[in-house]
């Protein structure tokens, strides 16, 4: 199979080093890629969100198979596009996207289905907004204030007072902090536990449930300070018992991907569901339309399954029965930034290091996120720059792996949390 990956992070690295593992695959493009993904795949310079680029490239190479990565091309109808050029893809339709491209669509099919959720109103008037806030202190809660639209990941304000959550809805709605896509905005009850990825290939019908990977979001160590699109993660989860994971079956994702299909909007691709255990039962905090990231650069080297025949039998609305993948190994994920992500920060920064960390450092795989070649040196271009992935039989072993790579590899003003996995492995 020739297949061409859609997208430019540290995920579709990830993915493109899954499928090019398969027997089945012939060859593999990415579009746009990056520095690392292109000594594994032909690059081609087309952004993602491109969509009319995008399927004409698609179609003139004659793939056998278009992975789309990001949220938002599948936000802006690429897998409508190339549907309708009868070209096999990986990914929802725009209207099946808007589980994550619309925070208000998915609270609201929630509600609608039964799927455990917390309390949540939605607004456009921020003194509505602020009344309702009121309400949750009243019964002793607080509150996340979250911007309807795409957000890069960072448009969920977490607040432990009113202020703070008055001061998120101002951010929003006054000053238009997310543009566009803080216009309305969801107020929710704030949870608490621990929080869990489940990541699952769906052809509409069927799911396939990837091992379990909890995230790292926020900038600081402990899990403090703002959020951040991820500064690592762990796969699998020991929280997650084969108990857990068929409740989360049974009352999160089936009921989803059956609702989508009742809202004439049927899910084919990933369904990623983000949860927080309370008192054992699991509650949605997001639902996400794609690959998680970094989650995916820790899942997919936990698995020792072929990952192509299950995207390409989504794609074809072909699975052949509801399963659940069991790892092999653990991995943990170490994300290396820019310094002042994830406020400004400084691109073409030299990196240095990386063949040392793979060459000297066993179990060890690195994922570029913000990488470029110029003038034949390897240089920072993002927010996230690499995701160090250590793989292990224990996560002793793989947090070992990992962080042992990530002294080796040096970029100016690096920086990293020293925490990560910090719940499965001592440091």
């Amino acid at each position: 199979m020739n297949i061409l990956v859609v997208g430019g992070g540290g995920r579709e690295h990830a993915l493109v080093w899954k499928l090019k593992q398969s027997p089945l695959c012939h060859s593999i493009a990415c579009a746009p890629g990056n520095a690392g993904i292109g000594r594994l795949a032909e690059l081609v310079p087309i952004r993602a969100e491109a969509v009319e680029e995008q399927v004409q490239f698609a179609a003139e190479k004659r793939f056998d198979l278009v992975v789309i990565g990001p949220e938002a091309p599948l936000a802006a109808g690429l897998a409508d596009a190339l549907r309708a050029k009868d070209i096999r893809v990986f990914g929802p339709s725009q209207k099946a996207a808007r589980i994550e491209s619309s925070k208000i669509f998915a609270r609201r099919l929630m509600e609608k289905y039964g799927i455990p959720s917390p309390a949540y109103q939605a607004f456009e008037n921020p003194e509505a907004a602020k009344s309702f806030v009121r309400e949750l202190a009243f019964q002793g809660k607080h509150c996340v204030v979250k911007a309807d639209g795409l957000a890069a990941g960072k448009g969920a304000i977490v607040t432990s007072s009113t202020e703070e959550a008055d001061a998120a809805i101002e951010q929003c709605l006054i000053r238009q902090a997310f543009g566009e896509a803080g216009r309305r905005i969801v107020v929710e009850e704030r949870l608490t536990g621990p929080e869990v990825s489940i990541l699952a290939i769906t052809d509409g019908r069927r799911l396939v449930i990837l091992p379990p990977a909890q995230d790292h979001k926020p900038i600081g160590e402990g899990d403090t300070g703002p959020n951040t699109g991820g500064m690592g993660a762990y796969s699998p989860v020991p929280l997650v018992t084969e108990d857990l994971l068929e409740t989360i079956r049974r009352t999160v994702l089936e009921p989803a991907v059956r609702g989508m299909e009742a809202e004439g909007a049927p899910y084919t691709g990933v369904l990623y569901a983000g949860l927080m255990i309370c008192g054992g039962r699991p509650y949605v905090i997001e639902f996400n339309c794609r690959f998680g990231d970094p989650e995916t650069q820790a899942v997919l080297p936990a698995l020792d399954e072929d990952l192509l025949p299950y995207l390409l039998n989504a794609a074809e609305g072909t699975l052949h029965q509801d399963q659940i993948l069991d790892p092999r190994q653990s991995s943990v994920c170490v994300i290396m930034a820019s310094g002042g992500y994830p406020g400004a920060y400084e691109k073409g920064k030299v990196i240095s290091g990386l063949e040392a960390a793979e060459a000297e450092t066993e179990g060890v795989l690195v994922f570029h996120s913000g990488t470029q070649w110029k003038d034949g040196r390897l240089l920072t271009a993002g927010g996230r720059v690499l995701g160090i992935t250590g793989q292990g039989r224990d996560f002793q072993q793989a947090c070992q792996r990992a962080y042992a790579a990530v002294e080796k590899i040096h970029f100016e003003k690096a920086y990293y949390r020293r925490d990560i996995g910090f719940r499965v492995c001592k440091r």
